[in-house]
């Protein structure tokens, strides 16, 4: 019965109402709308990138894509060469003994850690940062010198630095050529750079881990006095690590322990 209503309904609506007032025109003297693109725009040119693989043809494009393929692994391991030659190593190290040897788990975190060494590495090493770019980059992106002499220029100031810190501490270079079986060297020249980059990274353990020990043995004395009075006193249960941790932080920051492990550091490096 609804339906048929409904029906009657809008068979009514047709018949009453003419079909034109359901197809407005628009009103006379109006623009009329064209769909078309003005002259003025132009099309968007889309580049072709086209890769093509060949086998070479002289040894000089074989030369250049060997030294292609050396450079993009250079540039890989290049934030770990700049960190194995630098003095951010020994930062880094000591940091994290102080860390343990505090007691302190997650605070400052291993980042912030790792971020100050960063920062105190660009202190110390920025004149031989400032040489390497005066006397390789700026003329290799000048044009003035070649590759090779850019890398020459930048190798010796890293060689200087590295020899510098091992002045007092030639067995390392002893054992690196011994193993090499080279000469033993007369002059710092003769010591190739793939021999003294591994002696300086384990000379820089070395100097790392007696600072660490040293920092190591104040805080032991007080982790040991302090187990010694909870066993006095029969507390046997209670960590002595937890009642000792404030006291070292306490006496760390009364005596401005940053502060001096940081001078420390800079005064360690020649």
């Amino acid at each position: 019965m609804k339906s048929r209503i409904a029906f009657l309904l809008a068979i009514s609506v047709f018949i009453l109402f003419p079909s034109n007032l359901f197809s407005q025109s628009f009103p006379q003297g109006s623009t009329e709308g064209t769909a078309q693109m003005s002259g003025t725009v132009n099309d968007i040119d889309l580049p072709i990138v086209d890769l093509s693989i060949r086998q070479p043809e002289t040894g000089q494009e074989v030369a250049f894509s060997v030294q292609t393929l050396l450079l993009l692994t250079i540039l890989s391991l290049a934030p770990s060469i700049l960190i194995l030659v630098t003095c951010f190593l020994r930062f880094s190290i000591v940091l994290d003994f102080i860390k343990r040897a505090l007691s302190l788990q997650q605070v400052p975190p291993t980042t912030v850690l790792n971020g100050i060494a960063f920062f105190m590495t660009i202190f110390i090493m920025w004149p031989t940062f400032t040489q390497i770019y005066d006397n390789s980059f700026k003329p290799l992106a000048d044009g003035q010198i070649s590759l090779e002499q850019a890398y020459t220029e930048a190798e010796a100031p890293l060689r200087i630095f590295m020899f510098k810190q091992m002045a007092n501490d030639t067995d390392s270079i002893s054992l690196f050529m011994s193993m090499a079986k080279l000469p033993k060297p007369q002059t710092l020249a003769d010591v190739p750079t793939y021999v003294l980059i591994p002696a300086y990274i384990l000379h820089e353990l070395t100097v790392a881990f007696k600072i660490g020990i040293l920092l190591y043995i104040p805080f032991i004395v007080i982790d040991m006095v302090i187990a010694s009075i909870l066993m006095a006193m029969g507390m046997i249960m209670l960590p002595p690590v937890q009642i000792s941790m404030p006291f070292k932080l306490m006496i760390f920051v009364l005596v401005d322990g940053w502060g001096l492990l940081t001078q420390q550091l800079f005064n360690s490096i020649l």
